[in-house]
């Protein structure tokens, strides 16, 4: 047989597979109806676990686990259409399309922000990079940055959630869960670090290293080229700065942003010392009120599913049954919870499309806690 021939044989099975498809959600449909009107939820364990195990007796061995994919996948599909039938409204969906209406049609240019660190920070420049003309609250740690957003203290908060070659902020991670916020603008800074000590001192004087451990780790190899100096943790590269600057010594040094030597009275004794020259962090603002801005076209939202196996599965099949591009997942040990993680989802989607809005209200009942982190646009 020519390919040709495959090809029509296979064109063929389609039509009466897209056929049958349409012809088994319309039933599903027609389920969805009557759990709604006896009070029945959509989820039926056992009658799953049958119906599976009735298909894997009903397959050629050759191809019982293709099968089990294949219609767990369908009855995922089914139960999301079911689900639309059921719910086709949401709270958060409510929530959200108010928020669009009454969100300004433009970003602030001037508001107080809470950024950690001192004047020099990379939060300070990505401060400046997403508002006009900021009033910068300097906070000493990330727990205070929430806080300070929490208390209405200031209306945003600035924090470093990625780097492109360190990875992702892990602290920052574990305060979202615990703090009631929403995303509303992100930004990517480059991040380029100069190695800064006070005037007169040379390279081959320095016995310390002062910098943030994101900084210590994106610079990890030139700083083993300096032969067995020590390093020392600070909360921020531009405190660095300013700790060596004040500190008296002649045998120290700072990696920093190349503005704190202006800044901190210190002298560059070499710049872009890091590792990788595509060294990027993602920064995001932060609202306590839920703001939606023109062009939002990324979401964030944190999950909790269920300890047992093709938990994950479910909430990822959602994401690939509405079309909807998953950009990053990151995963986080919940505290004094052995074992049981959250689990966050960057997404690409627009905020104004009804698969996002089908999306949230479907999660929503689908894990065992769902937030809602806000939908943004990023300033590259």
């Amino acid at each position: 047989m020519e390919l040709s021939e495959y090809r029509k044989r296979i064109d063929e099975v389609d039509r009466q597979l897209v056929s049958l498809f349409e012809e088994r959600m319309e039933i599903s449909k027609g389920v969805a109806e009557y759990k709604k009107a006896n009070g029945l939820p959509v989820l039926d364990a056992s009658r799953e676990r049958a119906k599976l195990a009735e298909i894997s007796k009903m397959s050629k061995p050759e191809f019982r686990s293709y099968n089990g994919v294949l219609f767990s996948q369908i009855m995922e599909l089914s139960k999301a259409y079911q689900q639309g039938v059921l719910r086709p409204d949401c709270a958060l969906k409510t929530e959200i399309l108010a928020a669009i209406e009454h969100t300004d049609r433009l970003f602030p240019e001037y508001s107080p922000v809470a950024c950690q660190g001192v004047e020099g920070a990379y939060s300070q420049q990505a401060c400046d990079k997403l508002f006009k003309t900021p009033e910068i609250m300097y906070c000493k740690t990330w727990e205070n940055v929430f806080a300070a957003v929490e208390s209405g203290i200031c209306r945003f908060g600035v924090l470093p959630i990625e780097n492109s070659t360190a990875g992702s902020v892990n602290k920052i991670y574990d305060l979202m869960t615990a703090h009631r916020f929403y995303i509303v603008r992100s930004t990517r800074l480059h991040i380029s670090h100069s190695l800064l000590a006070p005037e007169g001192v040379k390279k081959e004087d320095i016995k310390e290293i002062f910098s943030h451990e994101q900084a210590i780790s994106q610079c990890a190899g030139f700083i083993k080229s300096l032969g067995g100096v020590k390093v020392r943790v600070c909360e921020n590269t531009a405190v660095a700065a300013k700790t060596v600057a004040e500190s008296g010594r002649r045998d120290v040094a700072a990696l920093s942003a190349h503005s704190c030597a202006e800044l901190y009275g210190l002298r560059e004794l070499a710049s872009s010392v890091q590792d990788s020259g595509n060294n990027y962090t993602r920064f995001i603002c932060i609202s306590k009120k839920l703001e939606i801005y023109p062009g939002a076209d990324k979401t964030s939202i944190m999950v909790v599913t269920p300890n047992k196996p093709g938990a994950l599965y479910k909430v990822l099949s959602r994401f690939f049954a509405l079309g909807i591009n998953l950009i990053k997942l990151e995963s986080r040990p919940i505290p004094e919870r052995d074992f049981e993680w959250m689990f966050y989802f960057d997404l690409d989607t627009q905020v104004y499309s009804e698969q996002f809005v089908r999306l949230v209200c479907e999660l929503d009942g689908l894990c065992e806690d769902f937030k809602y982190l806000g939908s943004y646009s990023e300033i590259i």
